[in-house]
């Protein structure tokens, strides 16, 4: 029998690489993807893909066992806002919110993921077959922090792990030892354009994973962009956590940051 795989696609480019990486591992891949999230040109790297709005999750059961699906990963972002003027939950959806506390990230996905797997439906972490997406430590680019961004590192990496810990965010903007952005539900772009708006061209951004973090959804992930954003919104060193962010197009993002100035350091957790 045929090796297969679900994937649970929502924006970005994970989606794409995972697909393409269980392909090349002898996969079947089975993609559920979301309306206005994922991108549509993903039907041509799966083998079928199955169209749902957040929230219709006996669909994407049916599709899976139809296909007798027993592994799936969840691969790419979902616009945190959307969940409040996007969703269309299934009266399966409905029963599970109905049985959580608050909406916080991990416990929306943790319940989902339960539901899947009482179906049989097994969710793997999403770097699984992609190890080599993982941060390595040091500093990657020609730029070296100062002395001062190195203090603002230290103090934005207590606060991201202490936001991490109350499942708010990952992200946060520090210069001159002042906080000045938290990720809340915007996301890390909009929370690096606000940081960056305060600081003068001099601010550090510290994205980490959660002290609990399941590797199964929600990794942080970086790339190009994210040094693009940082560019525009001033911003001159990004850390992240030694392999525990995922890291999309290493070598043209160091480039990117070469050019622009900007340091991209991955710290080990036992550095803080």
């Amino acid at each position: 029998m045929d090796k297969r795989i679900g994937l649970i696609a929502g924006s970005g480019q994970f989606p794409f690489v995972f697909a393409r990486a269980a392909r090349e591992n002898g996969y079947v891949v089975y993609a559920v993807a979301h309306l206005n999230e994922t991108e549509q040109s993903l039907d041509q790297f799966v083998d079928d893909i199955k169209w749902v709005r957040l929230g219709q999750l006996k669909k994407i059961i049916k599709f899976f066992s139809g296909h007798g699906i027993r592994q799936a990963v969840m691969a790419g972002a979902i616009k945190k806002t959307n969940i409040f003027k996007d969703v269309r939950p299934d009266l399966k959806a409905i029963g599970i919110l109905a049985g959580i506390k608050n909406t916080h990230d991990d416990r929306i996905l943790r319940a989902f993921a339960a539901a899947l797997e009482k179906e049989g439906i097994q969710i793997e972490a999403s770097t699984f077959l992609l190890p080599e997406l993982l941060a390595r430590e040091g500093c990657w680019a020609r730029r070296k922090p100062t002395r001062s961004e190195n203090e603002d590192i230290r103090v934005g990496w207590e606060l991201a792990k202490a936001v991490g810990r109350l499942d708010i965010g990952q992200c946060v903007v520090v210069a001159g030892g002042s906080v000045l952005a938290v990720e809340a539900i915007d996301g890390t772009d909009a929370t690096i354009k606000r940081g960056g708006s305060l600081a003068g061209g001099d601010a550090v951004v510290v994205k980490v994973c959660k002290p609990n973090q399941d590797f199964r959804f929600d990794v942080p992930a970086i790339g190009v962009q994210t040094i693009e954003v940082m560019a525009a919104a001033g911003a001159k060193v990004l850390v992240v956590e030694a392999g525990k962010a995922v890291v999309f197009d290493r070598d043209k993002m160091i480039a990117a940051a070469d050019k622009r100035g900007i340091s991209i350091v991955a710290r080990a957790a036992e550095e803080q």
